[in-house]
């Protein structure tokens, strides 16, 4: 009897053992399947998670037009401040009446210059003229403006050309130089012309004086 309660025993702790570990026991026994998970199909417009059990939150991808909107509008405003910046002078500039454009062919002291009102020239010194007097130069030999043109025989009759003493100064130096062969002589001078700065101040007297009109080429 102790025999076979024992046979029984260990019969029974075997059968246990063998409920524990199935594959050892029986390794003819198919192993039983993974439990299957499932996956969710991707959304468009969404960013799929990295991991099935991740925690993060999804967020929607912006459309990318969103941000090209923003600066149209700004550019539409600077180019209606700029517009109307700009067409605010151009009235202004439409009010003044524009300055005729002339110039004037006079001769000083032998020589002929082309003057415009407002600008300078140097000429051969004027010994009586001294700086700030006012001039007269009364040898105009012609007058030209955009319509017509006063040609003088020899001058134009009362036309003047009016202008300011501004400075008296020295024209640039220039090297004399003399050479004798044979003689030893040699001699080098420096020589500076002394002239007087004048600036136009304005053409007048010109329109009484028969004109001839300008002939587009």
């Amino acid at each position: 009897m102790a025999s076979s309660s024992a046979t029984l025993s260990l019969c029974s702790s075997f059968a246990a053992h063998c409920k524990a570990t199935p594959n050892r026991c029986n390794p003819n026994l198919v192993s039983l399947p993974k439990p299957s998970i499932p996956v969710a199909k991707p959304v468009p417009g969404f960013i799929a998670p990295s991991s099935v059990g991740s925690t993060r939150p999804v967020f929607r991808l912006a459309p990318k037009f969103a941000e090209s909107e923003a600066p149209v509008v700004e550019s539409e405003s600077e180019s209606e401040v700029t517009e109307s910046t700009e067409s605010e002078p151009a009235e202004v500039a439409a009010e003044k009446p524009k300055r005729e454009e002339v110039f004037a062919v006079v001769m000083v002291g032998g020589r002929q210059y082309i003057v415009f009102p407002g600008r300078y020239l140097y000429t051969q010194r004027l010994k009586d003229a001294n700086v700030d007097d006012k001039i007269v130069l009364n040898k105009v030999l012609l007058v030209g403006t955009k319509t017509h043109t006063y040609i003088g025989k020899p001058v134009v009759t009362n036309a003047t050309v009016h202008a300011v003493v501004e400075d008296h100064g020295l024209n640039d130096k220039v090297v004399v130089f003399k050479y004798k062969p044979k003689k030893k002589y040699r001699r080098n001078i420096g020589h500076r012309q002394p002239n007087t700065r004048i600036r136009i101040t304005g053409i007048t007297g010109y329109e009484d004086y028969p004109a001839a009109a300008n002939v587009a080429v």
